[in-house]
């Protein structure tokens, strides 16, 4: 398999998630900052324009974070990355789908990058103000969810991997606070193997 990825996307959560099955793989880097992603070769792999992509052994890409993150724990069910119960693998996606389409896409990608939601520069600040409100929300939504668990569903899954970047997001770039349990959601997931070796891997320690 390859990842193609960008250091400390959101890519990197489905790169620890590769790290924890400790198959072979390979990295294939798409600097985002210098417009790799609208440029070929990348372009002819995924023409939606961003990462991660999988290309599968096969050779076929799969593409969408959620996509990918079910993929790889269904094809590793011993690992025990997702719930196998109905209710469990529904509440699993849930929470995934709400990490990745609100708090990132609504949220973060506001604050990052304002100009995409607006013509005028005189509104981006209101804009990255709408972001933060998105992802501090988000937060809110999720606390009775991760309650004083170690992980979002009890047991580590792929959901994890996925707060794992937004919660490095906020204590890097977005320079957002979070909640006492995030903070040491965080920090458990620094001590992960497979985090760390991602994290290096990426340049990213």
């Amino acid at each position: 398999m390859k990842l193609f990825y960008s250091p400390g996307a959101c890519s990197l959560g489905i790169h620890v998630l590769l790290q924890e099955i400790g198959k072979p793989f390979e990295l294939e880097k798409v600097e985002l900052a210098k417009g790799e992603q609208f440029q070929p070769p990348f372009t002819s792999v995924n023409p939606k324009l961003k990462v991660p992509v999988l290309q599968r052994d096969d050779g076929s890409i799969l593409t969408e974070y959620p996509a990918i993150a079910f993929y790889l724990a269904r094809s590793n069910p011993e690992l025990k990355l997702l719930p196998t119960d109905v209710e469990g693998e529904a509440r699993a996606l849930e929470v995934l789908d709400y990490m990745v389409a609100t708090m990132h896409m609504r949220g973060v990608t506001r604050i990052f990058r304002p100009g995409a939601f607006t013509p005028s520069a005189v509104d981006e600040e209101k804009v990255q103000q709408a972001g933060r409100d998105f992802v501090t929300n988000g937060f809110a939504v999720l606390a009775p969810v991760l309650g004083d668990k170690d992980y979002l569903l009890g047991e580590y899954s792929i959901a994890d991997t996925a707060l794992f970047f937004l919660e490095r997001w906020c204590r890097g770039r977005a320079a957002l606070a979070m909640p006492p349990a995030f903070e040491e959601h965080f920090e458990r997931m620094l001590t992960r193997p497979a985090v760390q070796r991602a994290l290096a891997a990426e340049g990213l320690i």
